[in-house]
């Protein structure tokens, strides 16, 4: 019955249902192990027990805390290598590697307590691991940070990270830059899963929320080697929250209001973990007015809404752990034309005409068996994703259906300490249709399928070298139905295309001491046409697009190179990169107008180069440990081969934070205030389509605190962004041709209330 909501998907069903079938006759044949126990004390470097201290393991996807006495205590553990992550807030996380071997162990933890956190968990590299420990450069930023960014656009809480940007139609449609490329340069993840929504324009949305994500993991540079095709410029990881620890049913309501937008966003969600079984549901919606510009006008029609349901339940033992998640999202989106402008005459939050919606149904099961010292992983995935364009008729002018089904297996070989080995298979099916017989197609009907094959190697020599290498193989094939007839203007015949290629990468970390570490990476990537680069042919918002059937694959070749050093109350990273592309794909106006006298934009190729970098100062003086002061440089500049630049290339941009923290102030627990300056330089290295961009100053205040109220924890915090209301334009905002500002002063209040039965 729930495959009836996704439309014609029989294929798909069958091929999914094949996939369920193996992963059971594969627990059916997995024989038992015999008890496997950990237990221990997590402790201080003074030798004092830190009660509440996290204990999980990530391949298992489950965990407990400490007790008062610093006891821990987890059971069916499986055999084979296992990774345990230890953390305290205040204290650096610590990432335990065990054989073992059917037999209990004790593991007695010392948490060391530093002022700067040096690394996190991260799960993107292939392997759970340390940002540290990987090749490839992998940011982390975590749920508090986002919840406490003061701002309705969730991508914008992502520019946080160094070498991050956004591009952006308002508060509501936004997209995530790495390293200047974006859209179809770089893969979104939905914990794990290929992300498909049309994500190829800047006009729609990234069609993801921030409720119930623990994390957002980002991969800067190419990672065609783990992910395929589209992951050219990077990887972003929208890792979902983890579940109750053992033996707990607990829960939290959340509520962020912002005054720019009249916004407000609210979710509950509650989950419970026994001995063997999870479970969790999550809920939630958004609302938002048109935003108010800088100086105070508002822009119309930036209006956006937004719901979503998840929920999860999965079982984990000795034989394997087996996790089943199902989310679905609607977006509800304004669209700032110039149609609708006049129409527009007072701010509102209900979307009447001149709107998009996106509705996104995601069905995915993540599986890993325990087969002796081999260990299984089989994934597969559906998602469909209804696209709906409305302009001033009851009836959309544009209804499209993409189903997508992923799937991939990979075998880990038994593994020593200093050495890991994964083969895997990927394969992806995926229709796009046209519903309904609408005005506008702007997409033909078509079918693409992927298949691939590849493999990864790490080893580590005397604990201070470890090396990463690994190779792929990739073969996709694109076929449309005829659309129109030959005498149309938006005629576009069948087309069949086939695509292959080679990606590889090899990279090492060198830890010259527990301080000093280098890393090094060369990669090679590729990404094929996509289906609106090939056959785009029509009019979408208000730009004629036409795409180009002899586009060829991009290829990339990328280098990175990156230091990190800390002590105590000081940590310094500075990161930098080259990433040659042939055949780089882009949109560029031609200078023609079309019949209904749009501006005609064209997709074409050029080799391109992109190179940059980014660098990091966080000092926590000695004397005053609860000052924090943090400062970040970004730098990327992006040409094609005839010296011209690349469109949508972020200026240069230099942050600070200045922040100070208490455990007890005035009866709260774990104040914090800070303040945020944000300097974007002058944008003058602007393509020929484009027109250069002033630098602006920007300014954010925050704070927060915990409370109780009885035994009711409450967790606070209040934000004011662009506090002296500026009036810039961003130079990656889409809404700049249309003359307006970016979003002016925000007051942004967050409440958050955990609750649990033990």
């Amino acid at each position: 019955m729930l495959f009836e909501d996704f439309g014609n998907t029989s294929m798909i069903y069958s091929k999914m249902k094949n996939i369920v079938l193996l992963v059971i006759a594969l627990l059916a044949g997995t024989s038992a192990f015999a008890q496997n126990e950990i237990k221990g004390v997590i402790t201080n470097n003074q030798g004092e027990p830190l009660a509440g201290a996290n204990v999980f393991v990530p391949e298992q996807n489950k965990g407990t805390v400490a007790d008062q006495k610093g006891y821990y205590w987890l059971k069916n553990i499986p055999k084979g290598k296992i990774k345990i992550q230890y953390s305290y807030v205040g204290y650096n996380n610590q990432l335990v590697t065990v054989m073992m071997e059917n037999s209990p162990r004790e593991i007695n933890i010392v948490l060391q307590h530093e002022p700067i956190e040096t690394q996190a968990v991260v799960i993107v590299g292939g392997y759970n691991s340390t940002q540290h420990e990987n090749a490839v450069k992998i940011d982390v930023i975590k749920s508090e940070m986002i919840n406490s960014a003061g701002t309705p656009n969730f991508a914008e809480s992502l520019t946080k990270i160094p070498g991050i940007d956004m591009i952006s139609k308002g508060s509501g449609i936004s997209k995530p830059v790495i390293r200047g490329l974006a859209m179809n340069d770089i893969l979104v993840l939905n914990n794990g899963v290929r992300y498909e929504n049309y994500q190829y324009s800047d006009h729609h949305p990234l069609g993801i929320d921030e409720f119930g994500i623990e994390s957002v993991e980002v991969i800067k540079g190419p990672a065609s080697l783990l992910y395929g095709s589209d992951a050219i410029g990077g990887v972003v990881d929208f890792v979902k929250e983890k579940p109750a620890p053992v033996g707990q049913i607990i829960g939290d309501y959340n509520m962020q209001l912002y005054s720019n937008s009249l916004g407000a966003a609210t979710n509950l969600g509650v989950k419970g973990t026994s001995q063997n079984f999870f479970w969790g549901i999550r809920g939630g919606g958004k609302t938002n007015a048109d935003y108010l510009q800088g100086g105070g006008d508002f822009v119309p029609n930036s209006r956006f809404n937004e719901w979503s349901v998840k929920g999860n339940a999965g079982y984990t033992g000795k034989t394997g752990t087996f996790k089943l998640f199902y989310d679905v999202n609607q977006q509800k989106l304004g669209l700032v034309e110039p149609d609708v402008i006049p129409l527009i005459t007072e701010r509102g939050r209900k979307s009447d005409i001149w709107f998009q919606t996106f509705n996104n149904k995601l069905l995915s099961s993540q599986n890993k068996l325990y087969l002796g010292n081999y260990k299984v992983e089989i994934n597969a995935a559906f998602q469909n994703t209804n696209l709906l364009h409305f302009d001033e008729r009851v009836d959309p002018f544009i209804d499209m259906s993409l189903a997508t089904l992923t799937y991939e297996a990979k075998l880990y070989f038994p593994s020593t300490k200093n050495a890991e080995y994964i083969v895997g298979f990927q394969g992806l099916n995926q229709h796009n249709d046209n519903l309904n017989d609408r005005e506008t197609k702007l997409l033909p009907d078509a079918t693409i399928n992927s298949y691939s094959g590849f493999t990864l190697l790490q080893y580590t020599i005397a604990e201070k070298l470890r090396l990463q290498a690994g190779a792929r193989y990739d073969y996709r094939d694109i076929s449309t139905v005829k659309l129109g007839l030959p005498a149309d203007d938006n005629y576009r015949p069948a087309l069949s295309k086939e695509y292959s290629s080679v990606s590889g990468s090899f990279g090492a970390t060198y830890n010259v001491s527990e301080k000093l570490l280098f890393r090094a990476n060369l990669a090679a990537a590729f990404r094929s046409p996509n289906l609106a680069e090939l056959t785009s042919n029509g009019l979408h918002e208000v730009r004629y697009e036409v795409g180009n059937p002899d586009l060829l694959p991009q290829h990339a070749f990328e280098g990175d190179l990156s230091v990190h050093y800390h002590f105590d109350n000081l940590s310094f990273d500075v990161a930098g990169f080259y990433n040659r592309v042939n055949d780089y794909i882009f949109i560029a106006p031609t200078g023609e107008m079309s019949a209904g006298g749009f501006p005609i934009y064209k997709y074409r190729q050029s080799d391109a180069r992109l190179f940059g970098g980014e660098a990091v100062l966080h000092i926590h003086p000695s004397p005053i440990e609860w000052l924090h002061f943090e400062t970040v440089f970004s730098t990327v500049t992006g040409k094609q081969e005839n010296e011209d630049y690349l469109p949508l290339i972020p200026a240069n941009k230099l942050k600070f934070e200045l922040r100070v923290e208490k455990k007890r102030l005035m009866g709260f627990d774990k104040t914090y205030f800070k303040i945020n300056v944000q300097d974007v330089f002058d944008q003058n290295n602007f393509a020929p389509e484009e027109e250069a961009t002033a630098g602006y100053t920007l300014v954010d205040l925050g704070m927060g605190a915990n409370l109780r109220a009885g035994n009711q924890l409450i967790i606070i915090g209040l934000s004011a962004n662009n506090i002296f209301d500026k009036k810039y334009i961003d130079h990656l905002s889409t809404l700049k041709e249309a003359g307006y500002f970016n979003p002016g002063r925000n007051i942004a209040l967050s409440l958050k209330i955990p609750f649990g039965i033990k």
